[in-house]
């Protein structure tokens, strides 16, 4: 899997992110407008420079990606959190 960047902002794939959630492509493209599935970029700093992280919530969900620097995902974990 590997994440695109468009104007400096990551773009994932609705079909990519949808089999990590366990949703159709169609559901996650909803789910982003109305809010059900948010998410959170960072870059790395010091040692991690050159990467960045993917965070997803969707219900009880926390999908994280860590990618590098040409958006290759290199390591990804899912945890059940409380509901935001």
């Amino acid at each position: 899997m590997k994440i695109a960047m468009k104007d400096g902002q990551p773009v994932v794939d609705a079909g990519d992110l949808g089999s990590l959630l366990g949703l159709e492509p169609a559901a996650v493209q909803d789910g982003m407008r109305r809010g059900d599935i948010t998410s959170r970029y960072e870059t790395g700093q010091d040692e991690d420079a050159g990467r960045f992280r993917l965070t997803f919530f969707y219900a009880d969900t926390r999908l994280r990606l860590t990618c590098a620097e040409d958006g290759t995902v290199i390591s990804r974990s899912k945890a059940t959190v409380a509901p935001r």
